[in-house]
């Protein structure tokens, strides 16, 4: 009798086990879609043996339902990988905003094909026309009207960056607030894991605390260390602490020299130039790195060729007899130049044509201001080739960007796929598991029902009157 008790005390171990990852496997196939689930599996461990009045007893039962199929490894290269993606993917966007501001595409992208460039040649072919007829009232107004068209060039290309500049810290602000959001989450899962399950995996709280990292890393670069209690740090790139176990430490901005920046740390520090990874990263990298060069080079151009046509249009007379004076407005510097070069002339017969003591229809300064197109007067180079040169760099940027964010997007994809080898639900697994669990279920039903039926033959000793 004690055999037949503890063969139904085993098959009703065996029941509850089989149940419980019947019930596991369906929760993984609910859960399929679910963002950041990490599939379950059910550990079968066996009971310890028993030793009482001679009786020997042993069994099976399940001792953790459920277990996680998590890699901590993998979690955290996921988040990295994240991290770059995400960074080099808002970098490119604004470095490709910017191309577009020039008017360079895939299949266009000479310097001569875009507005800035077509601006530069038409002044500088404007000026040749005009000394070869120097008095003539329309040539001489077809110069003052191309002079026109290369100012507001200039003065559109310094605001369509300055438009990038500002659309970068509008996004910078609007994602620093959702960090804010994100780290008071892990805060409140830390606080929850440390409760219920201080000591092991903690299911789908530690799932939902992975996906609000995971979350985090496509919006700034932070750093994941383990604590006790089953908790995580995490830290800015540069050890600024942004959760502490059920603490959570909020960003903020403010505005410097014009600029967004991140403000974080107590004592509140700026973190914008240690921020790396995360589109914010990205951000920054192409707002401080990327398109202060090209304001500079815009600027300098924009100086560097108004002072030339200025000082060489000074040096001469105009067709009327008078002293030839600045052609453009300038700044005092070339800070700021490509924003606000205007036209000083109101006319275009105050063009110097020229030189001094040759009359009204001398030409030598007319041609000496066409000369100036061929002439190296930005950096060593024409103003044309100093702007093909900066095109030529700028298309050079976008490409290596192009580039890294399409080797960042590969290894992204690649750690994506380890994780999920582990950690996805597939379908077809779950159903060949699902099959399993069945078949043991039914195969344990069956026993039980043999050993219920020996029980109760026993019980009955041939007695008409029985028990079912």
């Amino acid at each position: 009798m004690g055999s037949l008790m503890g063969l139904m005390s085993l098959t009703q171990s065996a029941l509850d086990a089989d149940q419980a990852a019947i019930n596991v496997t369906s929760n993984n196939v609910a859960n399929q879609n679910t963002a950041g689930y990490t599939r379950e599996t059910v550990s079968f461990v066996a009971n310890d043996a028993v030793s009482l009045s001679g009786y020997q007893g042993s069994g099976e039962s399940v001792t953790a339902t459920e277990v996680s199929q998590r890699d901590r490894v993998l979690e955290q290269q996921l988040q990295q990988q994240t991290q770059g993606s995400t960074a080099s993917s808002a970098r490119l966007t604004a470095l490709q905003d910017v191309e577009s501001m020039f008017g360079l595409t895939s299949t266009s992208s000479s310097a001569s094909s875009t507005t800035l460039g077509t601006a530069v040649d038409g002044f500088f072919s404007s000026l040749t026309a005009l000394s070869a007829n120097p008095t003539d009232a329309p040539t001489q107004a077809a110069v003052l009207t191309a002079a026109t068209t290369l100012a507001a060039a200039f003065n559109s290309t310094s605001q369509g960056l300055s438009r990038e500049v500002s659309s970068l810290n509008s996004q910078i602000a609007t994602t620093a607030q959702q960090v804010n959001g994100l780290t008071a989450t892990v805060a409140q899962l830390n606080q929850q894991i440390s409760e219920l399950s201080p000591n092991s995996d903690a299911g789908t709280l530690e799932d939902a605390r992975q996906q609000a990292i995971l979350q985090l890393s496509g919006i700034m670069g932070v750093d994941q260390v383990t604590t006790q209690g089953n908790g995580v740090t995490l830290t800015a790139s540069d050890g600024t602490v942004l959760v502490s176990g059920n603490q959570s430490f909020s960003l903020s901005t403010t505005t410097v020299n014009g600029n967004t920046e991140i403000v974080a740390g107590d004592p509140p520090k700026t973190l914008s130039k240690d921020i790396q990874g995360g589109a914010i990263g990205g951000m920054l990298q192409a707002r401080d790195q990327d398109i202060p060069p090209m304001q500079t080079a815009m600027d300098q151009l924009a100086y560097t060729l108004g002072m030339a046509v200025n000082t060489q249009n000074e040096a001469g007379t105009t067709s009327s007899g008078a002293a030839g004076t600045a052609v453009f407005t300038l700044p005092s510097s070339a800070a700021g130049a490509a924003g606000t070069i205007s036209v000083a002339l109101t006319a275009g017969s105050g063009i110097a044509t020229a030189g001094a003591g040759e009359g009204a229809a001398g030409t030598s300064n007319a041609l000496a201001l066409a000369n100036l197109g061929s002439a190296e007067t930005t950096s060593g180079k024409t103003a044309s080739g100093f702007f093909s040169n900066f095109i030529g760099t700028l298309g050079g940027t976008v490409s290596s960007a192009t580039v890294a964010d399409t080797a960042n997007t590969a290894s992204l994809a690649q750690a994506q796929t380890q994780r999920d080898s582990l950690s996805a639900v597939s379908l077809d697994d779950e159903a060949t598991s699902l099959t399993q669990y069945q078949r043991s279920y039914q195969a344990a039903s069956q026993v039980f029902s043999i050993v219920n039926q020996l029980l109760a033959d026993t019980l009955n000793l041939g007695q008409e009157s029985t028990v079912a």
